[in-house]
């Protein structure tokens, strides 16, 4: 069993959705970074439901900050962040038969767990727990944006309706401070409609969200097992309700031809960039120093109050089921802060890994310097050559 994320940098998450609490420990983290706890406290209420959009479930997100943290900055040593519950109906999941929820998390965890999990609101698995992750994703966050890098995420599509505006480098400021971040706002009414829509009928809906990091430098990721997508994706994936992760324009790639698929190299303002983006700013695993761009679907919340067949793991015995609680419709416009905060939290990490510890402190990585070539004798570089050649398969 891990609950913990990340190599050089960590997060670990735990608690339960109807616990005491919830709470995350960042451990890695370089003494000296200021820890804002306005902006911690203003990412977690852009996560807040605020409307009839989302569930009736209203948490404070009053967070404490009990290790790790003196006088405004981290102090290098483990940090501990605790976020309590307070609005808890756990009566609303007692049951006489145990009946897990379609495409939830519950007859897995059984599975897993062999009973003892909490089921209470979802327990360890509830979206809840996202509220921990993006009080840490603000407190990494922190540290990129003063080294020049920023992250953004818009709702891409939305119960089926698009947002038909492109996302770039030029667009991505105009999501600053947008609640419901779209870039086309007549869009996002539609949107809100649907949801509102899904909802009269006891029923939800899901989306896909776009996020774009500027200001990476090239050269974080390693090829093959700890890829750049490979790391972001083992995090993205464990956002509650995400099904699919592409990078660039993904599977669309497959339409094209390498002559367009291809990013052709060129040189701007004394530093080498991409002509397009298809790739998603990575090559071969590794940043290549251009946006980075990915999109994830959202499929849609699978508790809903539709009546739904199901079976008691317990008995063996099928019976229907009919849902009780307070629920989400859609999470997607929820799950934006989500993936902004996770996605600081991956590139903490693989920042760490590729600068030292001290990095994100010192943002001595933000600076986009070309790489250099040791001079070598030429003799050597034929002696090396022989070598790879005779020893080659």
């Amino acid at each position: 069993m891990n609950n913990t994320f990340g190599v050089a940098f960590t997060v670990t998450l735990f608690g339960e959705s109807h616990g005491e609490a919830i709470g995350a420990v960042l451990d890695g983290l370089a003494p000296g970074i200021p820890v804002d706890e306005a902006g911690i406290a203003e990412a977690l209420a852009r996560r807040r439901p605020k409307d009839n959009l989302s569930t009736a479930r209203r948490e404070k997100d009053e967070f404490r900050l009990v290790s790790g943290v003196k006088d405004g900055h981290t102090t290098g040593t483990p940090l501990t962040l605790l976020i309590p519950n307070a609005d808890c109906r756990s009566g609303d999941y007692r049951q006489e038969a145990f009946l897990p929820r379609p495409g939830h998390a519950d007859y897995a965890a059984y599975r897993k767990y062999h009973g003892f999990e909490d089921r209470r609101g979802g327990g360890h698995f509830s979206g809840r727990l996202t509220a921990a992750l993006v009080a840490a994703g603000a407190i990494v966050r922190r540290a990129l944006s003063d080294a020049g890098i920023t992250i953004g995420t818009r709702i891409a599509a939305l119960g089926g309706i698009a947002d038909p505006l492109p996302l770039t480098e030029e667009t991505l400021p105009l999501l600053r401070g947008r609640e419901f971040p779209v870039l086309d706002p007549a869009v996002g009414e539609e949107m809100k409609e649907a949801v509102r829509a899904a909802t009269r009928d006891g029923d939800s809906v899901g989306g896909i969200l776009e996020t774009m990091v500027i200001g990476l430098p090239a050269g974080i990721g390693e090829p093959w097992f700890d890829t750049a997508e490979g790391e972001l994706s083992k995090i993205l994936f464990s956002v509650p309700a995400v099904k699919g992760v592409e990078f660039g324009d993904g599977f669309s790639l497959t339409g094209m031809r390498g002559s367009i698929a291809n990013d052709p190299f060129a040189v701007r303002d004394g530093r080498i960039v991409t002509l397009t983006n298809h790739n998603g700013g990575i090559n071969g695993g590794i940043t290549n120093g251009m946006p980075l761009a990915f999109r994830v679907a959202v499929k849609p919340t699978p508790s809903i109050f539709k009546e739904q067949r199901s079976a008691d793991p317990t008995t063996l015995k099928e019976a229907p089921l009919s849902l009780r609680g307070r629920h989400d419709p859609a999470i997607v416009h929820r799950a934006a802060p989500v993936i902004e905060a996770v996605t600081a939290l991956a590139l903490a990490d693989l920042i760490t890994r590729r600068y030292g510890t001290d990095a994100l402190a010192t943002a001595s990585f933000a600076a986009d310097r070309p790489a250099s070539r040791p001079e070598r004798p030429a003799c050597e570089g034929a002696k090396d050559q022989k070598i790879r050649t005779e020893g080659s398969l």
